[in-house]
């Protein structure tokens, strides 16, 4: 195995070359994901010194140091130095925010059709309504109530419309209680933040738009409040499908697959 340089990488061509160095951390990293995911290590568990961790590995301490930073990062182990029960590396609780955090990036960078994001959407945000309308709360659906208050305050501000248009997504699926859902409806709604405000700039008839958007959102949280599991459901649905629809800068060639929607009528025999 070729020595490994610790030293600052630069961006000639001879930094690249060593390639066994970089499949080398990885394979450590992939090692410890193994014992994670195969129940051996939990959380809380410390992991082999690094020396030993090397040596078990029968990789360098410079691979082993590099994989335990990267893993750091992503917020899967946690490390303190000193000495004691407290010192050492341990396998951590990744936190809700790291995990919004790496789906965020990943779905702003996987350049996913806009009609798969849509469904998406409408499968986690459909769950969460119906979840905070079996369970409603007063207390858990404040943020909703104080979004609304701020997207009715924003008028003609489109940037801060789409900040509070943000905040009552994110605080109906945390008033679901589901943590996961909670994670992936926050990383998505946060990853498509920047497009939605410039397709709302694009619009000429913002107001009108505005006023369909507030609608929706009253209804839903009505919905809600009312105990109305299937009825807020359906008109989630409707909302995210119908909000896509009327954002063609959002989904330009992809449009067709967005089609608007209509919640059936309450009276239909086929509810």
């Amino acid at each position: 195995m070729p020595a490994e340089d610790t030293g600052s990488r630069g961006a000639d061509d001879a930094a690249w070359q060593p390639v066994a160095r970089g499949q080398t951390f990885e394979m450590v990293v992939a090692a410890i994901e193994e014992q994670i995911l195969s129940g051996t290590l939990r959380v809380g568990d410390p992991l082999p010194p690094e020396r030993e961790l090397a040596a078990l590995l029968q990789v360098s301490r410079p691979a082993v140091r590099e994989a335990l930073r990267v893993l750091a990062a992503q917020g899967v182990v946690r490390s303190a130095v000193g000495r004691g029960r407290g010192a050492g590396t341990f396998v951590a609780s990744m936190p809700s925010e790291a995990l919004t955090h790496f789906l965020r990036l990943h779905i702003a960078l996987s350049n996913f059709a806009v009609a798969d994001i849509v469904d998406a959407r409408v499968t986690l945000e459909s769950s969460s309504v119906a979840l905070a309308a079996r369970h409603p709360d007063p207390e858990r659906m404040a943020g909703a109530r104080a979004a609304i208050t701020a997207m009715d305050q924003a008028g003609e501000d489109r940037t801060a419309f789409n900040d509070a248009d943000t905040a009552f997504h994110t605080a109906i699926a945390e008033a679901g209680g589901n943590t996961l859902v909670t994670a992936m409806t926050v990383a998505i709604r946060n990853a498509q933040r920047p497009a939605i405000l410039a397709a709302f700039h694009a619009l000429t008839d913002w107001g009108t738009v505005r006023d369909h958007l507030m609608r929706e959102h009253r209804g839903i949280l009505a919905a809600i409040d009312a105990g109305d599991a299937d009825g807020a459901a359906l008109l989630a649905a409707e909302h995210i499908r119908n909000s896509y629809a009327r954002l063609p800068a959002l989904h330009g060639a992809v449009a067709a697959d967005v089609e608007p929607v209509r919640t059936p009528d309450p009276s239909s025999p086929s509810r």
